[in-house]
């Protein structure tokens, strides 16, 4: 199918009337047209908040690889050494919260569902809660930024396959906002955190006589497998170029994240040293993931004689597991181990710039309410010549290598296909 055949995304000719409004031609033929929607998921990762929720926790994290209890058990240290309490489960209330209260400071009369994943409150059972408590269509929110498989599609997977499973497909509409790694409400706090942590760095390091020391910035992600990396964004009958100037490259997982890092170091710093490194790899050792690991880029820096070094968690919405263990545990002691001062930015979490942005992303997609402007790039706004992203994900973009499963959100998509002409 092709993206001119999708009835629900905005025609061509519209764009092409208001010429302001495409900076991304490609990507604004995946625009959806306003709906009238009568609340706004959020949806999140989830996680284990007790000692006694770990292992059943990780269970449905890896849900259909076989993987047994025993090995379970031994990556659950992180989990184990704090608690058995994720952080993301909190993070997400405080966000709710948040976002509430944006939405009734702007007059806009939405409730605010929260789902997860892999922990409770499970996405399906909320959305036969919403159903059953006479809500009829939901835009989703999710709490990841960027373009990937389990950053994207699977979130769209899980809501396909919870409608089909519920009997809830053609009763129940869920579609979501597009990835918004580029936006200002997203890119800004990063901006604001990383030229304060960097400022404290190099205090610090002015304050141990190391005046003129060098410095580097570190912008950190989760990995991905490198499959899923080259697939992300992809099309079956679009070919992308992801390449953004002067960092070519052909995934848009790795694309967005250099493009995002750019603005922030245009902003903050633009002598600055920096890279892009990841974080949290998981899986078979023999399958290749995205590299370089934090880790190995703090030693070989250090070798090079770099004295500090900032980490933004570029790819974290808030400070989950991922972030207080990997970055605040394990590169913070790195860093000692090789005596490299270290501070790490801060993520979005419940930043005044990140929920108004979030709020700006549904007022967008919203027909009406007392936000909605008209169709313009000003009403979708992008920091970088990526975005703004789709909010219909083009045939097979983001591929599943496991098989395919129900849908939402997509060109292909046949979940909700009773919708498409609403």
């Amino acid at each position: 199918m092709s993206a001119s055949a999708v009835p629900d995304a905005v025609p061509d000719a519209v764009a092409d009337a208001v010429p302001d409004a495409v900076p991304n031609a490609v990507t604004d033929r995946g625009r959806m047209k306003p709906k009238d929607y009568d609340g706004i998921l959020l949806a999140s990762f989830g996680g284990p908040e007790g000692q006694e929720d770990v292992i059943p926790f990780l269970r449905n994290v890896t849900r259909g690889r076989g993987i047994p209890d025993e090995r379970l058990e031994e990556v659950s240290h992180h989990y184990r050494a704090n608690g058995g309490i994720s952080p993301i489960n909190a993070q997400n209330r405080a966000l709710k919260a948040a976002l509430e209260a944006e939405l009734a400071s702007r007059g806009i009369s939405l409730p605010v569902l929260w789902g997860n994943r892999n922990w409770d409150p499970y996405i399906k059972e909320t959305l036969q809660q919403a159903y059953d408590g006479g809500h009829r269509r939901l835009l989703m929110v999710t709490t990841s930024a960027y373009s990937s498989y389990s950053s994207c599609r699977q979130y769209r997977e899980d809501i396909g396959i919870a409608l089909t499973e519920t009997g809830l497909d053609g009763k129940l509409e869920v579609d979501k906002v597009r990835q918004y790694f580029d936006h200002p409400g997203f890119v800004e706090p990063f901006i604001e955190g990383t030229g304060a942590s960097l400022a404290k760095v190099r205090s610090e390091l002015t304050a141990a006589g190391e005046l003129d020391a060098a410095v580097h910035i570190l912008f950190a992600t989760h990995s991905i497998p490198t499959r899923d990396a080259e697939a992300s964004g992809r099309s079956a009958d679009e070919p992308r170029d992801f390449g953004t100037e002067p960092f070519p490259a052909g995934s848009a997982y790795v694309a967005q994240h250099l493009a995002s890092a750019q603005k922030i170091i245009d902003k903050v710093a633009p002598e600055a040293d920096w890279s892009l490194v990841y974080q949290s790899r998981s899986g078979a050792p023999h399958v290749p993931w995205l590299e370089p690991d934090i880790n190995d880029a703090i030693g070989d820096l250090a070798a090079k004689g770099v004295k500090g070094v900032v980490v933004v968690p570029l790819g974290f919405v808030s400070d989950h597991m991922e972030v207080v263990w990997d970055l605040d545990t394990e590169a913070k002691e790195t860093c000692a181990e090789l005596g490299v001062v270290f501070d790490r930015a801060p993520t979005p979490a419940t930043h005044a710039k990140f929920v108004s942005g979030l709020v700006d992303l549904v007022s967008e997609r919203t027909r009406t309410n007392p936000d909605k402007g008209t169709l313009t790039i000003e009403n979708r706004p992008a920091m970088t010549k990526l975005g703004p992203w789709y909010d219909v994900c083009r045939p097979g973009c983001c591929a599943n290598f496991r098989g395919e499963k129900p849908t939402i959100a997509g060109a292909d998509s046949t979940v909700n296909a009773n919708f498409v002409n609403r």
